[in-house]
């Protein structure tokens, strides 16, 4: 199994996802292009507006939904959707029981405003939530996943 990108998993309502990656930033990164690759088709944003995420969880659950929750909210007020990411932490996360503890993160976006026409939308992202989330290393490869509330 790769360990870079996201896959989306059966929900019977919302948009449920598992996002991967060799570090847990990548997989941060992954979880924010799953997030609006939900919305639309993020292939077709292009990369003219920068914005950076700067916030903390008090543990690696809290820090995931913060992330995705801080993306969606630019995206509400500012009418942004992002299609490159890149996140930092802190300090470095090397194993599950680095997971309980703060974590503050640094995150990198880019994209545009959204165009209708263009970004072919498909669906509203109302808000992200804690339900089925989880995180986790796998040998070399670290998985979060959540399910988001449409």
């Amino acid at each position: 199994m790769s360990c870079e990108g996201y896959k989306f998993l059966e929900h019977t309502a919302d948009a449920y996802f598992e996002a991967f990656g060799k570090t847990l930033e990548e997989a941060f990164a992954n979880a924010g292009r799953a997030l609006f690759e939900v919305m639309l088709n993020a292939s077709k944003v292009e990369c003219r507006v920068r914005r950076l995420v700067v916030d903390e969880g008090i543990d690696a659950y809290n820090a995931l939904y913060r992330w995705l929750e801080d993306l969606l909210i630019i995206q509400n007020v500012e009418k942004l959707v992002f299609s490159h990411f890149t996140v930092s932490f802190e300090r470095e996360v090397k194993d599950e029981p680095d997971l309980g503890r703060p974590l503050r993160f640094l995150g990198e976006v880019c994209g545009e405003k959204v165009d209708p026409e263009r970004h072919e939308l498909k669906n509203e992202v109302k808000a992200v939530t804690y339900s089925l989330m989880k995180i986790f290393k796998d040998g070399r490869c670290w998985h979060v996943s959540t399910v988001l509330d449409l």
